[in-house]
């Protein structure tokens, strides 16, 4: 159903049992898969390319120009998967030269006054709280969690699994299945409840902690603790998937842990 209010260009696609409420407006060059439903006033500028039965909400502004001096008007797209669920105000810049695109993966949630910047890669399954910035080119792998009023530098990674506490100004690589306070920006422990909840079973986790307390609280530098790990800890694709995101970081990773007395 398409309300007589909103605007949809002739160019655009739309799939089959897309909702468009009233004050949409939806530019040409857009594509729209089945079932998403579009929210009064939410803003679909040129370059987006939205999966099936996504949810965008009001005031949501979707593949908007980039916040890019570099930006020359180039043709670029954001690309967005399925069944996500993007709040109200929330703002997805298109990529730029650099990448060419944004890339938004499916089934997330993305809460309101969200930002993600021009060229990030945002994985699957992830909670993004309200008010978190993503400065342009960062890239957040599967499942993370990031509390609110977050900002997370250009070119950080995030990897997989991992809780970062609201409020954190973050600039360096997040390695995957850990948690970061928001004060210190260190190493704070394993994500051992989310993991839990994601099928992880009580051997893997302990093989993931006990990887982690090498990296994180032996006093080893990363790299020799990586040594360390791969000397310990039996092979495994979470183990090689941390010691892989740890030695190839290129920001530098998050800083080990330090008691509160330190």
């Amino acid at each position: 159903m398409i309300s007589p209010l909103a605007f949809v260009h002739p160019d655009a696609k739309l799939g089959e049992n897309v909702t468009v409420e009233p004050f949409a407006y939806i530019a040409g060059d857009v594509e729209i898969g089945d079932g998403c439903w579009i929210g009064p006033g939410a803003v679909i500028h040129d370059g987006a390319r939205i999966g099936k039965c996504c949810k965008i909400h009001t005031a949501a502004s979707i593949s908007c120009l980039p916040q890019d001096l570099k930006f020359a008007g180039e043709k670029t797209t954001a690309v967005i998967g399925d069944y996500n669920d993007i709040r109200e105000y929330v703002t997805i810049s298109r990529g730029t030269a650099s990448t060419g695109t944004t890339i938004i993966g499916s089934h997330n949630l993305l809460m309101a006054y969200v930002h993600v910047g021009h060229d990030c890669v945002i994985g699957s399954h992830c909670v993004v709280a309200n008010r978190v910035s993503f400065a342009g080119e960062v890239h957040v792998d599967d499942w993370a969690v990031i509390g609110g009023h977050a900002a997370i530098h250009q070119w950080t990674h995030i990897g997989a699994h991992v809780m970062i506490q609201g409020g954190a100004l973050l600039g360096k690589d997040v390695p995957p299945y850990v948690i970061v306070r928001n004060d210190t920006l260190r190493y704070a422990g394993v994500n051992r409840v989310g993991l839990s909840r994601r099928g992880f079973s009580n051997e893997r986790i302990a093989e993931i902690h006990e990887a982690c307390r090498i990296l994180f609280q032996s006093g080893l530098n990363y790299l020799n603790g990586c040594d360390e790990v791969e000397k310990q800890i039996p092979q495994s694709e979470e183990r090689d998937y941390l010691l892989r995101f740890i030695r190839e970081s290129k920001r530098g990773v998050i800083k080990p842990y330090a008691s509160d007395r330190e």
